[in-house]
């Protein structure tokens, strides 16, 4: 994959002050043009071997177009925040629709220099990589346009490039015993890199391979091809579509998944007073276990209006220390979470180790009341599924518990809520039009609960689904299942192990 990049590309020097101003005009002009629309973003990732031209380029971009709209985030291997997931850092760096954002580093640096290295094995390699390749997809079906660099040099010109950098005291101090000591494992990196490389240049996210040897001729290939790339979209390209599991039809006998359940039982207001007294014990004592330093807890709460589900939280967080717990309470998008990608707000939010958040409502509203609604097409709630999948199985990685709950009732039940809400004073702000005209959705919803609790129910974050017609008993349930899920998991080391 690497021949073509070590034939000594070379732009002669007249050449090149001939196309440069060209070229920076119409990259300036492309760069206003997007920020004008906002209607997606710019990812630039600029990857490759020691000395060829990866720092020099980013600062070349940055000259020929306006730098206030353009964000660079550098990112080395192993600088990774260990107590959140691995991808924590890179979505916080996200630009946002109209923005270029130009990661140095980015996700591939981990995952390839732990493997040269000998830290991880070629079956964790591999899974890696999917991963990426499957952020990539959810980046480019969010709208993104993302471009992919790749600087490369021959060993020798390697080798060629650190000794001239270090001869001369303007730019020695850019080459360090780390560039010399990547250098002896020159011919490891490139073997993992070229299979890195293979494994993630995808119709909707190729990688572009640029000899680094010549900076005229690295310079203008970098900058036309961003330019091609963002000109193509403002020109109206549509992104590749993925490809998408289809979402099975509903069961032809009619009955539904939330149907199902039991919502007879009750409990007795002593009975449910001495559990009440008896779980919130266990769980202030579960959550100050000194092992919770290594473990961070995600709660998602969902469920149809008046389901009970602010009142269940207000008892779990009654047993929490409030300097480490956070509420997060989920409603439509603000105008700087619709310019990101749709799990962007959510990934903000996700606690470090030895803290606790609490979703009132969480990023299953994409296939939910966005999915019902109509608020984004059949394909993004179609994929979201997956997306969320590899979500939660991220945190879950980085030592999280996530602990999800559908607070299930029935239409008799809600009504008879909304009638009570309504007649309330106190209780009427808990009322709008939006809950009755979601009432009238019901089977939609119901289907979609359906779908989402099947596609999302994963062995490392199932869904707990709790018969809530009784707030009493729902509350009992609620807190007797999360008290299980953390005893289990704090007699558990966490899976995920820091890379060297």
């Amino acid at each position: 994959m690497f021949e073509s990049a070590e034939i000594g590309h070379v732009i002669a020097r007249k050449d090149y002050r001939k196309q440069e101003p060209v070229l920076r005009q119409a990259l300036l002009a492309a760069q206003y043009q997007l920020l004008a629309l906002s209607r997606f973003p710019v990812i630039v990732l600029v990857n490759g071997v020691d000395g060829a031209g990866k720092g020099e380029t980013v600062n070349v971009l940055n000259e020929w177009m306006d730098p206030r709209h353009i964000r660079t985030d550098a990112f080395g291997a192993g600088d990774a925040d260990w107590g959140r997931p691995e991808m924590w850092r890179f979505w916080r760096a996200l630009p946002r629709k109209g923005k270029i954002g130009i990661l140095f580093g980015s996700w591939y640096s981990d995952p390839i220099l732990a493997r040269v290295m000998g830290h991880e094995k070629p079956a964790q390699f591999a899974l890696r990589l999917e991963r990426i390749r499957h952020f990539e997809s959810m980046l480019v079906s969010e709208g993104a346009v993302l471009v992919k660099f790749w600087f490369h040099l021959s060993k020798a010109a390697m080798r060629q490039r650190l000794k001239s950098l270090e001869a001369d005291p303007k730019s020695a101090w850019r080459v360090t015993t780390q560039e010399w000591e990547h250098l002896k494992h020159y011919d490891e990196f490139v073997s993992v890199s070229e299979k890195a490389l293979r494994k993630t240049s995808t119709g909707d996210a190729p990688w572009l391979v640029i000899e680094g040897t010549d900076p005229a001729y690295r310079s203008l290939t970098a900058g036309r091809y961003l330019l091609d790339a963002v000109n193509q979209r403002l020109n109206g390209k549509a992104p590749v579509a993925p490809r998408i599991t289809p979402v099975p039809p509903p069961a032809i006998d009619g009955r539904t998944l939330l149907a199902a359940y039991d919502y007879e039982r009750r409990l007795a207001r002593k009975t449910y007073e001495r559990r009440l007294e008896e779980l919130q014990s266990s769980l202030a004592q579960l959550t100050r276990d000194p092992r919770m330093a290594k473990r961070a807890l995600v709660l998602v709460f969902e469920g149809m209006d008046a389901a009970g589900k602010g009142s269940t939280i207000r008892r779990i967080t009654q047993a929490l220390d409030a300097r480490h717990y956070r509420v997060v309470p989920i409603a439509a998008p603000s105008d700087e979470e619709r310019a990101q990608p749709y799990l962007w707000r959510f990934w903000r939010n996700v606690p470090t180790h030895g803290h606790t958040t609490l979703f009132d409502r969480s990023w299953y509203g994409r296939v939910l009341v966005e999915r019902v609604e109509q608020y984004c097409s059949e394909d993004d709630w179609m994929r979201a599924y997956d997306e969320i999948n590899a979500f939660e199985e991220q945190m879950v990685q980085a030592g999280a518990v996530v602990v999800k709950f559908w607070m299930a009732i029935t239409p008799q039940e809600q009504l008879r809520r909304f009638e009570e809400r309504k007649n309330t004073p106190y209780k009427q702000y808990k009322i709008t039009d939006e809950d009755w005209r979601n009432r009238d959705k019901w089977p939609l919803y119901e289907r979609a609960v359906g779908d989402m609790i099947d596609f999302t129910s994963t062995d490392v974050a199932p869904w707990h689904v709790v018969a809530s017609d009784d707030k009493l008993y729902s509350r009992i349930a609620v807190l007797t299942h999360l008290c299980e899920r953390l005893t289990q998991a704090l007699s558990n080391k966490p899976s995920r192990k820091k890379a060297s």
